[in-house]
């Protein structure tokens, strides 16, 4: 029995551990075959090993599957580029791109620096960017291919000390959404995946009280990385061809669908705006409709099974 993405050839990129390894793995198991990127880079994005790459595409070659590792950065044109031409040399083809790679500089936004919003936008966003397009021209001419952006909790609703990470996790939705409008018209997809799992960037924030302390050990025991892969393999897969501009939130046992942005209230009045009647008028009438902002551990607030 083929695997349910057999033949295929994937680009994964930050794949040396966590829930790129998983995704690695897990696509080789169904018959990929894997780009398992990573420069081996710290969680801030300082330093280069290119032993996770390596260390993962040996996993995979014992179980039986096929893989190449590459450890160039997602973070310049040029070197992304070359993730892409790595599966076109190696494979002759490319199916799809997982991008998820990414680091964490965390700040209060009053105190983040430019260097420290600059590091983050340049890999969590213009990374994906830069290896999507790269694949593009491939995936035009061929006709097919399916695109996976992580997206997170932290972009779609909010967290403290993240104004870099959450804005480039919010820009990949931008991103997904123009790709899949732009390129499926060519039977070219693009989602976006939001994982709840426990991760070398969640295990490198430290908690600042109890509460944060007691939903890091539940991600610890009940969240394992693995548990996000089994939706990007299907995202993958020819099963998933008609899904396409979507954002899924996977939290462990639970897959979620997000609504995506859309009009909750709407007032009009004949002769026009001033001031003083969106005052007494417009922000009456809408506020009830209204949301504070909230952070995901205040909205998602059951726990998972």
């Amino acid at each position: 029995m083929n695997g349910m993405v057999e033949g295929k050839v994937v680009v994964v990129t930050g794949a040396g551990g966590g829930i790129g390894r998983e995704f690695a793995l897990g696509l080789a198991k169904e018959g990929a075959k894997v780009v398992v990127n990573d420069i081996g880079a710290s969680v801030n994005g300082e330093g280069t090993d290119d032993g996770p790459a390596h260390n993962v595409v040996k996993e995979i070659v014992a179980a039986g599957g096929e893989a190449i590792a590459n450890t160039d950065s997602v973070a310049d044109w040029r070197t992304a580029k070359r993730i892409v031409d790595a599966a076109m040399d190696n494979y002759g083809r490319i199916d799809g791109v997982i991008n998820n790679a990414g680091i964490l500089r965390d700040r209060a936004f009053t105190k983040m620096s430019p260097q420290e919003w600059d590091a983050v936008i340049q890999v969590n966003l213009s990374g994906p960017f830069y290896v999507a397009r790269s694949a593009a021209p491939y995936f035009k001419e061929q006709g097919s291919g399916s695109y996976i952006h992580m997206t997170s909790n932290s972009g779609l609703y909010g967290n403290f000390g993240q104004a870099n990470y959450a804005a480039s996790k919010t820009g990949i939705t931008g991103l997904s959404k123009i790709i899949a409008i732009e390129m499926g018209k060519y039977g070219v997809r693009s989602n976006c995946i939001a994982p709840a799992a426990w991760s070398r960037m969640i295990s490198s924030i430290e908690p600042t009280n109890e509460e944060q302390a007691r939903n890091q050990e539940m991600m610890r025991t009940k969240l394992a990385a693995k548990t996000i892969a089994p939706m990007a393999v299907y995202l993958q897969s020819d099963a998933a061809k008609d899904i396409n501009g979507q954002i899924f939130y996977v939290r462990g046992n639970e897959i979620m669908l997000f609504r995506q942005f859309e009009v909750v209230r709407s007032v009009h009045r004949s002769e026009g705006w001033t001031p003083q009647t969106v005052a007494d008028h417009a922000i009456p009438a809408m506020k009830p409709s209204m949301q504070p902002p909230r952070m995901a551990h205040e909205i998602t607030t059951w726990q998972p099974v």
